[in-house]
């Protein structure tokens, strides 16, 4: 079987595998970005709402209903599909109905919490739009849960480029696509939120580093660029981290070698002009800013009267949540294994390339450093960091088994490279240095 074969395979293997939970993945500001996306093809404010309510609630009964019928006391109970479902609405219609009336209806959102905390994922438009094809034809239900998989799904596949790009076998490549697949990238990339996208999006800006880094330039330093450009309209604070982080590291590298190579002066200068062009669009948007943000952390999603020092009790917070948060990897400690065995295997055999890898996993601790939040589902904030074991760990069985291809990989339709043999293509297709 080609390698493309083996990609689609996994890919589909995922896909059917997500079918155990069509319902019920969603997060407490899953239901801003559907309605935002409802809104977007045209639903009214309550029509919106109310499809949202809809998804939102069949989802709490189905979770309800598994949960019964294995608890060892009460299996045998009622179905409280129903009970639940009702309830649901009730909690939910209440409040938009309260905030309709005193007139809360602005914006694109649905009026499920206040404007002020609702204007943060106002600024937020790339996934709802992504979304609305999908349930515009397969209806909320289908049309998110589809959504989420094509997104997980091309996460993985870009893993499998990456590794390809950068001279990895194909072997090695499909593991990268299959422990996207398996760590919590997957399963996060599943939920309906921007953190999906989000894991796509850095590892195609880190397909376009590997194309620098193999002599791709133009190529890879478009491909960073229009990575960026695609971040901001998904969460515009993650373009800014991934853009600063990368061009740290061509900073770092310039500094310690005391020149600047091709790849890193490319990727370096998209990655500047990336950060600069995010603080002023951001501003002209006037997206909420950073002590926006904070205020929203420290009064419960501004539940509470604002913080009349806000900055002094974020820093003791962050002490207190990194302390603990150390605490709780040592107790489990695979994820920090995991990122240590990541690093090991892209520095001892990328090493060009390790340092734009470190850089993208290092958005992830930035992120929730953010909002040193330890209660966040799922650790969900930190997830980029997972892509250093996701690219790093196949390239450290590369090294432990010495199977390494005759060099990279051909990136399709991005630039010249030598003609495919008969049946193969630029996914197996290795170029000559």
């Amino acid at each position: 079987m080609r390698p493309r074969t083996w990609v689609l395979a996994l890919a589909a293997v995922f896909a059917l595998l997500q079918l155990a939970g069509v319902t019920g993945r969603d997060t407490p500001d899953s239901k801003n970005y559907v309605s935002y996306a409802l809104s977007l093809r045209g639903d009214g404010k309550r029509e919106a709402a109310g499809a949202t309510i809809d998804w939102v609630c069949a989802g709490r009964a189905s979770i309800a209903q598994r949960k019964q019928s294995v608890d060892v006391l009460r299996f045998h109970a009622p179905d409280p599909t129903a009970r639940v479902t009702e309830r649901c609405r009730g909690e939910l219609w209440r409040v938009v109905d309260e905030r309709l009336r005193a007139g809360q209806t602005g914006g694109h959102i649905a009026p499920f919490a206040s404007e002020r905390f609702t204007r943060i994922f106002e600024a937020r438009p790339g996934y709802p739009v992504l979304l609305v094809p999908f349930i515009t034809v397969f209806g909320v239900t289908w049309g998110v849960w589809l959504t989420s998989v094509l997104v997980a799904v091309a996460g993985g596949v870009l893993a499998f480029l990456v590794l390809r790009t950068l001279g990895a076998s194909p072997v090695v490549a499909l593991t990268g696509q299959a422990l996207f697949y398996v760590l919590p990238c997957g399963t996060t990339a599943m939920r309906p939120m921007t953190e999906g996208l989000m894991l796509a999006l850095t590892l195609a800006a880190l397909w376009g580093c590997a194309l620098a880094v193999e002599g791709r330039g133009r190529a890879g330093a478009a491909l960073v660029g229009g990575s960026l450009v695609l971040l901001f309209t998904v969460k515009h604070s993650q373009a800014m981290f991934l853009a600063v982080c990368l061009a740290g590291v061509c900073a770092v590298t310039a500094v310690r070698r005391r020149r600047l190579d091709r790849p890193q002066l490319l990727i370096g200068s998209v990655a500047v002009g990336g950060a600069l062009a995010t603080v002023v669009a951001a501003s002209l948007l006037r997206y909420p800013s950073t002590s926006e943000s904070v205020q929203d952390l420290l009064t419960h999603h501004f539940r509470r009267p604002d913080r009349a020092r806000p900055w002094p009790e974020f820093l003791h917070l962050e002490v207190n949540f990194w302390v603990e948060w150390l605490r709780r990897q040592f107790w489990e400690p695979l994820f920090l294994t995991a990122l240590v065995a990541g690093a090991w295997g892209a520095v001892r055999q990328r090493p060009v390339f390790a340092g734009f890898l470190l850089a993208a996993a290092a958005t992830g601790f930035l992120t929730h450093a953010a909002h040193p939040d330890i209660t966040i589902w799922g650790d969900r904030l930190i997830v980029l960091a997972w892509l250093l074991p996701v690219i790093g760990l196949p390239l450290l069985l590369e090294r432990m088994t010495g199977v390494r291809a005759a060099g990279a990989v051909a990136a399709p339709g991005l630039g010249p490279g030598p003609a495919p043999g008969p049946g193969l293509s630029g996914w197996d297709t290795p170029v000559t240095r």
